[in-house]
């Protein structure tokens, strides 16, 4: 970066930054984080779109704030576009029990199921953690997982019977 272009640049975030946070501050719903990363590609964006325009001009103030808007739009609609992630940490936590669980056989139970589900799919996990564990209806659980209420009763299904498999093999029987 010249010297020129780092004082413009300096110039642009001297004389627009604070607002601009406030404003992204504002989109990001009070996200300190996400506030800064808006602000951040904003004036990114305006150093690579803007060369050889005086970046002090309070004009370029309104052309900031939409690039800023819509850098929180995008971000939005990345995020709304995810599915729900589900861990298989709240299988650990529901099916160890708790820590003064004394019952020798259920605690090793506990583990031979840990591992059985360990061997279904993620797609398949899912749906179980949600319908059973959690306690999910089937359409709270497609509503969750961003599936149809079809798709859930159907891999609800093959996954019991994919447990109830990787149980017998493990010497586990129904």
């Amino acid at each position: 970066m010249q010297a020129k272009e780092r004082t413009d640049l300096r110039a642009l975030y001297d004389r627009h930054a604070t607002a601009l946070f406030g404003f992204a501050l504002h989109l990001s719903g009070g996200d300190r984080g996400r506030a800064e990363d808006i602000v951040q590609e904003t004036l990114v964006r305006a150093w690579q779109h803007l060369p050889g325009q005086p970046a002090v001009r309070q004009d370029i103030r309104p052309w900031l704030f939409t690039v800023a808007r819509r850098i929180a739009i995008d971000q939005h609609r990345r995020a709304e576009a995810r599915p729900t992630e589900v861990s298989g940490a709240g299988a650990d936590r529901v099916l160890m029990g708790t820590p003064d669980d004394t019952d020798l056989e259920a605690g090793l139970d506990r583990i031979v199921i840990l591992d059985a589900l360990a061997a279904l799919s993620v797609e398949h996990r899912e749906v179980l953690m949600q319908t059973y564990y959690v306690g999910h209806t089937v359409a709270e659980a497609a509503r969750v997982l961003q599936i149809p209420v079809g798709t859930v009763k159907s891999r609800a299904f093959y996954a019991l019977k994919a447990l109830r498999l990787a149980l017998m093999e493990r010497g586990m029987t129904p």
